[in-house]
């Protein structure tokens, strides 16, 4: 039987990615559902070539340009947040692959748990904001939750065949991003463009920010902690410019797992959607030949202050990560218009987690209000 999927954010870097390892493997997958906020001519063109049973425009002020385009298509076309939401219960659906950015994955891939859908989770902002909440609702739905982002793939594939085994541990390595090594002054005159130039991998504007700000690795790191069950003193993040062992996992008797290849995301995409099998494929393979040296350095967080608040928030847990991701969300935004600096995104972001209601024990009600609230007030910090 072939393994039906509901790709969220299809028209992002890793829903067209995913959409390449369906089309690689036609005997194993088949594309149910497909989803984008508001690239349509993407979404259209993607809809007629693989024809799934629905798609939905989360814009609803675009439904009518795709009805239009697909009216002599077998696809059925829905708008608006509520069909993102509901479309990821059909029955159809045997796993949901949550690709969309930022805090617009939480509800649809929690409602996805909750009609008993596997999730291949590649929306870590779901687990910043709601970890608590989504790994409970997972468990009590019998859902499994398959890493898609590369570190969190690596680590899932190191303990495979050691969950009896306590880990010491978790190391999430990272690129360093464009601007590793540089100093707090180096960084006061740094250009979008500057920040859009990752080194290793290629993605969508907002990831690659986040990369830059080391808040991709922070947001990994709580991600880590609500996948793995682990607290923040047993993860550590090292700089490892190669991008070639996506992360290790550290055993009590001291033993170390390495997942490595190259910096390809078709790799962990093509795991989770085939997951428990490996899938064969002709992606190119790695030769330690050519990379003859792997080399390691600790990250700056007194520098890079993103990844430094990440572990304040995780620490602090309650609504803290929620406060934070908002708040990243917001001055991101403002930073690719090129109204707000580098550096100040940082500043921002924790004047935020110190104006904003701290919630011990958030309801997901209490979730959706704390990012609405944090919003309006980053907003206003962003202003002054």
């Amino acid at each position: 039987m072939k393994k039906r999927i509901a790709i969220l954010g299809s028209t992002g870097s890793i829903g067209t990615q995913a959409l390449e390892v369906i089309q690689q493997n036609p005997d194993k997958f088949e594309v149910e559902v497909l989803t984008a906020n508001n690239n349509v001519d993407i979404l259209i063109a993607q809809a007629k070539q693989f024809q799934p049973n629905a798609v939905v425009i989360a814009n609803a002020e675009k439904y009518k340009v795709v009805s239009e385009a697909l009216k002599n298509e077998p696809v059925k076309v829905y708008a608006g947040t509520d069909a993102l939401n509901q479309v990821v219960q059909m029955e159809t659906v045997d796993l949901v692959l949550t690709a969309m950015v930022g805090y617009s994955g939480l509800m649809p891939t929690y409602n996805a748990i909750k009609a008993g859908k596997n999730i291949a989770l590649a929306n870590k902002e779901t687990m910043v904001v709601a970890g608590e909440i989504i790994t409970k609702a997972a468990l009590e739905n019998k859902v499994e939750i398959l890493p898609v982002d590369s570190e969190h793939s690596a680590i899932f594939q190191c303990l495979a065949g050691e969950f009896l085994n306590p880990v010491e541990k978790i190391y999430l390595t990272c690129s360093g991003g464009p601007f590793r090594g540089k100093t707090e002054k180096e960084l006061q005159n740094v250009t979008v463009e500057n920040a859009l130039a990752h080194p290793n991998w290629d993605m969508g504007a907002k990831i690659t920010i986040d990369s830059a700000t080391l808040m991709n690795k922070g947001f990994e790191m709580i991600e880590a902690c609500w996948l793995f069950g682990l607290p923040p003193a047993k993860v550590d993040v090292i700089v490892h410019p190669q991008s070639v062992i996506h992360s290790i996992v550290q055993f009590e008797d001291g033993s170390m797992k390495a997942q490595m290849g190259l910096p390809d995301m078709k790799l962990p995409i093509q795991y989770a959607l085939g997951f428990p099998t490996r899938i064969k494929n002709n992606f190119p393979r790695f030769n330690f030949l050519d990379y003859p040296t792997l080399s390691f350095e600790p990250p700056k967080p007194n520098i890079f202050r993103n990844l430094a608040l990440s572990f304040e928030a995780m620490k602090s847990g309650g609504n803290m990560p929620c406060i934070l991701n908002a708040a990243n969300e917001v001055v991101v935004e403002f930073f690719l218009k090129k109204k707000i600096t580098f550096l100040q995104m940082s500043y921002i972001i924790e004047k935020a987690m110190q104006k904003v209601k701290f919630i011990e024990k958030p309801s997901l009600d209490d979730l959706i209000q704390t990012n609405t609230e944090t919003r309006r007030t980053t907003m206003l910090l962003t202003e002054n």
